[in-house]
């Protein structure tokens, strides 16, 4: 009924119904047919009735070029008259690709070579459905790897190449992304090499310069993040693939979780990331813009700890919407991070440990490590937010994690003979 209501009403623009430009008459209804009688049907010739078709083809594209000159004149007093002449310079745009990610860092040394035979035949699964799809032209399929996939032997860019243990492995890959015009996804994370280098040159990872440049033959490098890049693209030019498109799919710094993990330290690198890329210059190896993803918007409090503490914390948003610094991404007239608005809080109460409790009670060390294990307590450790609590603050934060993670459920504080909710906000310190 829905679709017979539409073919049989008046369209706007053309002044017919979509029933009448098809067949050249209008259809009959129940109305109609009552008063029809039985021997009676509308007959024409066949030259009169293509003719009657060809006139209202040609009533409705004068009605619909009618209608798009009224369009065109609305729009039009919006706009300015601008005349160009030859060689003038003007911006384009283009309607970007999107792309579809086969795994997360498959070839992180950490894995121990898991996932080596698998990625790159689920490459090429996936680029043969979208080809099957009809949409290889529009969407792209790329692995995002970790920056471990290339290293230098001079510890300088020049030196780059792809890791000797998945060297092969990996020129099959670009190769095949070169084939498919597809991007080389990489992450890179100055932060990680400070985590895992307590030697390394705190300046030299942010953007503000360095005490310590590194000079590549003439090239000097003062952060961390350019010189990276350029040992990729110094790894991908060595094996003949130095025009090979490039995106960063991930960088940003964390705020929990590790002694260099803090709010300070994740305002100063992405605030000084946003600012160096948006010049549009490139880095040494390559010049113009840099295709960029900042990680992350928020925290993930359930993602894997197996790489560090820290993992959990690379949200510039806190877990209910609200900025954790200030960072201007050019996207505001402020210039600030925008808020989520109208957001639902559970109740203002917490799990916490009882006053009367005894932490040398042999359950306190059992239900810490259940809670912690089913929640998050990365933000207790050694130059993390929560590291000066005592012992009995330790376990009130992991009981009071486990309580909001399950939605403040009266089961979620049964600890045995250990725990009670209370309405008394227990936090210190900021």
């Amino acid at each position: 009924m829905a679709e017979f209501a539409y073919d049989n009403s008046v369209n706007r623009s053309i002044r017919r119904s979509p029933f009448e430009v098809v067949t050249g008459i209008q259809p009959r209804i129940l109305i109609d047919l009552s008063h029809l009688p039985a021997n009676a049907r509308p007959s024409q010739e066949a030259e009169e009735f293509g003719q009657h078709m060809k006139d209202v083809h040609d009533e409705v594209h004068q009605q619909i070029a009618k209608c798009n000159e009224t369009y065109k004149q609305h729009a039009d007093t919006r706009m300015r008259h601008v005349e160009f002449n030859e060689g003038d310079m003007v911006m384009v745009r283009i309607k970007p690709e999107r792309y579809v990610a086969v795994g997360n860092e498959p070839f992180l040394a950490t894995y121990n070579g898991s996932f080596l035979r698998t990625t790159f035949p689920a490459l090429q699964n996936i680029q043969g459905a979208l080809i099957k799809a009809g949409l290889s032209s529009q969407v792209k399929v790329t692995v995002p790897l970790n920056a471990d996939v290339y290293e230098s032997s001079t510890s300088l860019p020049s030196g780059g190449d792809f890791r000797a243990d998945i060297h092969d492995l990996m020129l099959a890959i670009v190769k095949f992304l070169s084939d498919n015009a597809a991007p080389f996804t990489v992450n890179i994370y100055p932060f990680i090499s400070l985590y895992l280098n307590p030697d390394f040159p705190v300046d030299y990872a942010f953007f503000d310069g360095t005490s310590s440049p590194v000079n590549d033959g003439g090239t000097t490098y003062s952060n961390m993040f350019d010189a990276n890049l350029d040992t990729l693209i110094w790894s991908l030019q060595k094996n003949g693939y130095g025009n090979l498109p490039i995106i960063v799919g991930e960088v940003g710094w964390p705020t929990d979780g590790d002694k260099n993990a803090n709010l300070n330290y994740a305002q100063q690198f992405n605030q000084g990331f946003m600012t160096h890329i948006s010049t549009g210059k490139g880095t040494p190896m390559r010049t113009g813009p840099i295709d960029a993803y900042l990680f992350s918007l928020f925290d993930e409090d359930a993602k894997s700890i197996a790489p560090g503490n820290f993992e959990r914390h690379w949200g510039v948003f806190t877990y209910d919407g609200q900025p954790k610094y200030q960072l201007n991404l050019g996207t505001t007239n402020t210039g600030a991070l925008v808020a989520a608005r109208n957001v639902k809080y559970l109740s203002k109460q917490w799990c916490v440990l009882k006053p009367s409790a005894n932490i040398n009670d042999p359950q306190v060390a059992l239900s810490v490590s259940y809670a912690c294990a089913n929640a998050d307590c990365t933000s207790l450790g050694y130059g993390t937010s929560c590291a000066n609590l005592d012992a009995r603050g330790n376990i009130s934060y992991a009981f009071n994690s486990y309580y909001q993670m399950h939605n403040q459920l009266d089961s979620a504080c049964k600890f045995p003979h250990l725990s009670q909710v209370t309405k008394t906000d227990p936090s210190t310190g900021s």
